[in-house]
């Protein structure tokens, strides 16, 4: 809308400048055009009155004439006496031969003057034309035509002014006619443009109206087309998924306990070695399983949120995860906590706090330490282990990718990490992980501010 006011008075100006420049010099032509004309038409008609001495007739072409011009009109004998004048009797008789005022004597001599003088009498400039009254080819008196210059500029400027005035209507009709047609462009961008935020926030029921241009109307059709496409992939996806965990659990628990089974039945040590090695592969098998379920089913599911206490959630955390920390001889403590609170589902967070906790507990080396902190919306888990490399950067949160520590550390499945930042990307939240300074590496798990009353919806 301002660059259709900017072009618009762009144009107005670019037009408007040259032409009201062009009209005033042409409406001050035009006054002294009329001036020089109706001072030849009382001239010519005056040659015949002169002789006769008719200075009524006299008075009455004055006055017809000044009211052309609007201004005032004298006529003169050849000694420069008033014979008739449009202000009235009162300067008849007066002699008008003076240096104050040149142009009649010009006028006298022959000349058609035409000049913008400062009047002493009246106190102002004023604009005067004379001409001779020729009779028998020689000056037997003078017309003389007044007018106020400050009445011309008036002139000017009411031209000026009405130019003004159009450029005005012009520019509001304009600016209506642009609101109304980018109205009619931007509602139905609008529309699609919160169409298009409910499908990346995951709502891919969402479709956009089909409204406005051919161009706006194909683009609409094009958008559904694509989110419905969209739909039916990541529900193939999740069905997928979701079958092929359930079709795995039953032959994962068949087949550990098979080895189980083996194990108790009595073999050499050896043997007896592999089959556990087989149970823990069985197991993180079965656990990627898990994991990789739970991540088709982020977005979908309807947990309630609530307002929890920080320093509760860390608490938890370390009565889940105390026993194991002390089997691997690790202390895991409590470090600085506040009362800060955020809006989310307890158990979405607990899981994410988990996977940060375990992650930590994994790669801690035997006595050291992992501390958890929280404050103002972010809980914090700093650990002694390996840290990230260089190469690691965001990579570390992409579905089974463990790192270089990963690989050479603990196994896993490398969903853990994905799983965390799933769950808090649900709740408008965030995970990273980071070294730090002293060594170690610092996971946070962090989410926005939510003041009680405001607007809880999922993002």
């Amino acid at each position: 809308m301002a660059a259709i006011a900017y072009v618009l008075l762009l144009a107005i100006v670019a037009l408007g400048l040259p032409l009201a420049s062009s009209l005033s010099a042409r409406v001050n032509d035009e006054v002294r055009s009329q001036a020089q004309g109706q001072a030849d038409l009382v001239a010519a008609t005056a040659a015949d009155l002169l002789p006769t001495g008719r200075r009524r007739e006299l008075a009455v072409l004055a006055h017809t004439a000044a009211t052309a011009v609007r201004g005032r009109v004298l006529v003169v004998n050849g000694s420069g006496v008033v014979l008739a004048d449009s202000a009235g009797p009162a300067q008849v008789g007066t002699n008008y031969l003076s240096p104050a005022r040149p142009e009649i004597t010009r006028a006298l001599a022959g000349h058609q003057v035409q000049v913008q003088r400062a009047s002493r009498t009246l106190g102002e400039e004023i604009l005067a034309t004379a001409v001779p009254i020729i009779r028998n080819r020689v000056p037997a008196g003078a017309v003389r035509v007044t007018q106020s210059v400050a009445a011309v500029h008036a002139a000017v400027r009411r031209v000026e002014l009405g130019l003004a005035l159009v450029g005005a209507i012009v520019l509001a009709l304009g600016l209506a006619a642009g609101a109304l047609i980018a109205s009619r462009i931007a509602r139905p961008l609008g529309r699609l443009e919160r169409v298009a935020r409910r499908v990346a926030g995951g709502d891919l029921s969402a479709r956009a109206p089909i409204e406005g241009s051919r161009e706006q109307r194909s683009l609409g059709a094009s958008f559904n087309e694509m989110t419905d496409r969209l739909q039916r992939l990541l529900d193939s996806q999740r069905a997928f998924v979701a079958d092929a965990s359930h079709q795995l659990r039953t032959p994962l628990t068949g087949l550990r306990l098979r080895i189980e089974e083996a194990r108790a039945s009595g073999v050499d040590p050896s043997v007896a070695h592999e089959l556990d090695a087989g149970v823990a592969e069985v197991d993180r098998l079965a656990q990627i399983v898990e994991e990789m379920l739970v991540l088709s089913r982020a977005g979908e599911r309807e947990l309630p949120g609530e307002y929890l206490q920080l320093r509760g959630v860390v608490d938890r955390a370390l009565v889940r995860w105390r026993a194991m920390a002390t089997e691997r001889g690790i202390a895991l403590e409590k470090g600085h906590t506040d009362d800060g609170e955020v809006w989310c589902a307890a158990s979405d967070i607990d899981r994410a706090l988990d996977v940060l906790v375990e992650n930590a507990l994994a790669y801690a080396p035997s006595g050291s330490n992992v501390k958890l902190t929280c404050a103002e919306g972010t809980i914090e888990v700093a650990d002694w282990g390996p840290g990230l490399s260089a190469a690691d950067d965001q990579s570390i949160f992409e579905r089974f990718h463990r790192g270089s520590a990963g690989r050479r550390g603990p196994p896993g499945s490398g969903l853990g990490l994905a799983i965390a930042r799933e769950l808090a990307h649900e709740w408008r939240g965030e995970v990273a992980l980071r070294n730090r300074e002293d060594g170690g590496a610092l996971a946070t798990l962090t989410f926005p501010e939510h003041p009680r009353g405001a607007d809880l919806a999922k993002s």
